[in-house]
């Protein structure tokens, strides 16, 4: 994998490979003076098909999932409803299996609301495997 901040870097001034998928947002001005962000960078999820990175501020290290050192990946669901709703609440994340048999749990920080960010993890890794034939 490259190094994860050449990749945070070429993803933020743009352009970046079509393989690449970027997720970003800007920080909200309120929330930033908050938690004490305000003059951090954007977050920045960055899902290649090497692995991914993602920024979140300068008082958090870097999220780095290198998909050579995974060994599976588990997508995992709970729901929540309460008796007086039809609504459900989904609580989405993935479960990392690496080949040294570590086990974390991954969902992206800053994005955690976002489907897509689950499903382009999934895909990309999916794209891995395929490529490297296993």
């Amino acid at each position: 994998m490259t190094d994860p901040r050449t990749v945070l870097g070429q993803a933020r001034q743009g352009p970046v490979p079509g393989d690449w998928k970027v997720f970003t947002k800007s920080r909200g001005r309120i929330s930033g003076f908050l938690h004490g962000t305000s003059h951090d960078p954007d977050p920045l999820l960055v899902i290649t098909p090497y692995g991914a990175v993602e920024y979140t501020d300068e008082g958090k290290p870097l999220a780095i999932v290198n998909f050579l050192d995974l060994a599976g990946l588990t997508l995992r669901v709970t729901g929540q409803s309460f008796s007086d709703s039809s609504m459900v609440t989904l609580n989405v994340w993935l479960d990392l299996e690496y080949h040294d048999g570590r086990k974390e749990k991954w969902r992206s920080r800053s994005f955690s609301a976002d489907m897509q960010t689950i499903q382009t993890f999934i895909e990309a890794y999916g794209v891995h495997r395929a490529l490297r034939g296993s």
